[in-house]
């Protein structure tokens, strides 16, 4: 197995889960052991001996069965699960702020929050509590917590990775996907969960060679400072690219998300409404109220902004954009940040494209930016990142 120099051992990371226990990035630990690299695993993915919460109070409190497809492919590789991460209730949210199982806190800066749906991911791997971690993302749940973390993320083409033995929040968006402190470490995580080949170890194209955009003025705006600092520094001098409509984009990902979730929840909803957060039981509402001809609508819209985005990206290397429009807002920060937060990852969540996020350079709190591929080209976008990387560094 490729993996990275000095990777995060099973002790290494049981000492550092309980040097890092005010985080909230876990919400239980294994007793497994091995030699291999210790990966934590969002607890929306079935483990096979752990109870999986979803993040919330409903489910029976029974291990389950067998593991999820992702985890026995990681397994054969020699991968070791030391634990299931905290989440944002049911992946159904921006702020991994948890009624139940408690806020995951930002390690770069624990007055703030590790961002969701897969903040305790997130988490675990900015801290060091994991080699690498699995998470999901339907509207941005693997890119906006690696963007307020500093760190990888890698959201592969829809339907790449298999959501078997995952609990879905929306089933014609969700993807399960790697998160790392590296593009290397990431990019060596999707080929295991993909049973693919090793990633190339070869040299990387170089910044010259590339023909990459950016998202144009208009599509990005709403920036906060350190934000719109960090877009500028690595955007400023990188052609506008014809995209479609990020309005548009995003109302069809909110629709078909919305909808889905709340068709899913139906029947928890009816019996055990006291068991859910204050904002996911809202949200699950508002869902039943979109009518289905407006889900077939938004379904149909979302195979032709496919088409459209795979034309715009004809002869591009890479689209970048920012994944979120704010920094990490702090824990006490009541303001509802959902939309500032996923305003630039829904789009190409309609779109299903892959998306690789990585740190700008700054010397504030961290900010991630969207490199958009083209579909199923994991390998020459994993290839475009980890030379803007190298360069950022």
């Amino acid at each position: 197995m490729i993996t990275s120099a000095s990777p995060v051992t099973v002790p290494e990371a049981r000492t550092r889960i309980a040097e890092f226990a005010e985080l909230n990035a876990f919400i239980s630990l294994s007793e497994e052991q091995g030699d291999g690299p210790a990966i934590a695993v969002k607890d929306l993915v079935d483990i096979a001996g752990m109870v999986t919460t979803g993040g919330g109070r409903i489910l029976p409190d029974v291990p389950a069965r067998r593991d999820a497809t992702v985890v026995r492919r990681l397994r054969k590789a020699g991968c070791v699960v030391v634990g299931k991460t905290n989440l944002h209730e049911w992946a159904y949210g921006a702020t991994s702020v948890n009624p139940h199982f408690g806020a995951v806190l930002n390690p770069v800066d624990p007055r703030r929050i590790a961002g969701g749906s897969s903040g305790g991911s997130a988490a675990a791997v900015a801290a060091r509590m994991c080699e690498w971690a699995i998470g999901t993302d339907t509207a941005g749940s693997l890119r906006i917590p690696a963007s307020m973390c500093g760190i990888v993320s890698i959201k592969p083409t829809y339907g790449t990775i298999p959501t078997t033995g995952v609990i879905p929040l929306s089933s014609s968006l969700d993807t399960v996907g790697p998160m790392a402190r590296t593009v290397d470490t990431a990019a060596v995580a999707l080929a295991l969960m993909t049973l693919g080949p090793p990633p190339s170890t070869g040299s990387s194209p170089l910044l010259r060679e590339l023909r990459i955009g950016r998202a144009p003025d208009g599509w990005v705006d709403g920036l906060d400072d350190e934000t719109a600092a960090a877009w500028e520094s690595v955007s400023a001098e990188l052609p506008e690219m014809a995209i479609p409509s990020r309005i548009e984009a995003s109302a069809v990902c909110t629709t078909i998300s919305m909808y889905e979730a709340s068709r899913f929840h139906r029947r928890w909803l009816e019996q055990y409404p006291d068991r859910y957060g204050k904002d996911v039981l809202e949200r699950l509402r508002e869902g039943l109220q979109i009518p289905s001809a407006d889900y077939r609508r938004a379904v149909a819209k979302k195979l032709a902004l496919g088409r459209d985005m795979a034309a715009a990206m004809e002869g591009w290397d890479a689209l970048l954009s920012p994944a979120t429009a704010i920094v990490a807002p702090r824990v006490d920060d009541d303001r509802d940040v959902r939309e500032p937060m996923t305003r630039f990852t829904r789009p190409f969540s309609a779109t299903g494209q892959p998306v690789v996020t990585i740190p700008a350079p700054t010397t504030a709190l961290p900010v991630g930016i969207q490199i958009v591929g083209a579909p199923g080209r994991e390998e020459a976008l994993i290839s475009v990142a980890r030379t803007l990387e190298a360069h950022w560094r």
